[in-house]
């Protein structure tokens, strides 16, 4: 059921949601996204530029982490604005035969503000991989009823 604005508050949550994130996903990602990138699924490339392994694609982690606004939203067309800034890289570990996931992408949603005349919340998202937030101000505007 979406969300109507009456029922709305500043600092009211949303929801959480925890996202496992393997190199199969990464390498699906480039396949539809066309950013075959070997930083984000060959180690020893990567770690040849001095980063600490393979990292998953900037607009991968921000698509996984807004689809907990989108759900929430009822809606995918709901969400009017998205943005955000890229602040530390998704680490993601080779575990090819096991059952675990590479990295583990950890969202919050909570409202951050209300618009009354356009009828619009705002959600600030808090997104954390490795124990470190790898997005900052990371807000959505959604459109309710």
């Amino acid at each position: 059921m979406s969300p109507t604005f009456e029922e709305l508050t500043v600092g009211q949550e949303i929801g959480t949601r925890s996202i496992d994130v393997t190199r199969q996903d990464l390498v699906k990602y480039a396949g539809a996204s066309g950013d075959f990138n070997p930083i984000h699924w060959n180690e020893s490339f990567a770690t040849s530029v001095e980063l600490p392994g393979v990292i998953a694609h900037g607009m991968f982690t921000m698509g996984a982490a807004v689809q907990l606004v989108s759900d929430w939203a009822g809606d995918p067309a709901a969400v009017v604005d998205y943005q955000t800034r890229f602040t530390k890289p998704v680490l993601v570990t080779d575990t090819t035969g096991t059952d675990e996931a590479g990295a583990v992408i950890d969202v919050t949603g909570v409202v951050g503000a209300l618009d009354a005349d356009a009828r619009t919340v705002r959600v600030d998202l808090t997104v954390v991989a490795g124990g470190q937030k790898v997005l900052m101000k990371s807000q959505a505007v959604v459109k309710v009823s």
